[in-house]
């Protein structure tokens, strides 16, 4: 537990403030309730983002251990969700409902080929494109919400100190 004690000191004062204010008034509680608000703000994103990057690994994973591949045609492209339909060597057409994966540069009646979970035909991403491709983006998303949440704590300092020499 050594990495905690360590902690302990520095998770304190982004919870407690400097001490300009006292902890027990109420703009101490405000302040202390402003810090954890946006902390939680800042994991539940952290989180989240983690958690679509180990989605897509799983998808990944559950396609690799059954992969089928086939000659599809994009129905509709969007930054998010490309519709298409394939047809697997057994001739049995497809429409995955929630689309392909990692569907960027589609564009509306392309030729591509996609792999496909034999088990399950509506997990189906382009052919050669993996987890790896929401790395850089969710890795964007994790960056930028602690960029945010570090100027929010630091303007939740600016405020205390404010208070603190209003009150002296």
């Amino acid at each position: 537990m050594p990495h905690y004690r360590s902690l302990k000191p520095l998770l304190d004062r982004v919870v407690h403030g400097e001490g300009a204010v006292p902890r027990n008034s109420r703009a101490g509680r405000l302040l202390r309730w402003a810090r954890m608000g946006v902390l939680i703000v800042v994991a539940v994103v952290t989180l989240q983002s983690v958690l679509l990057v180990a989605g897509a690994w799983r998808n990944d994973i559950a396609i690799e251990s059954d992969m089928g591949v086939a000659a599809a045609e994009v129905l509709n492209a969007g930054f998010r969700r490309s519709t298409i339909e394939f047809v697997t060597p057994e001739r049995i057409t497809y429409r995955p409902e929630l689309g392909v994966l990692y569907p960027s540069e589609l564009a509306t009646g392309m030729r591509i080929y996609v792999e496909y979970d034999k088990s399950d035909p509506d997990l189906v991403r382009v052919q050669h494109r993996t987890a790896v491709l929401a790395v850089i983006p969710a890795g964007s998303v994790v960056v930028v919400a602690w960029l945010v949440g570090i100027a929010a704590l630091a303007g939740l300092a600016l405020i205390e100190r404010r208070w603190g020499s209003r009150g002296t």
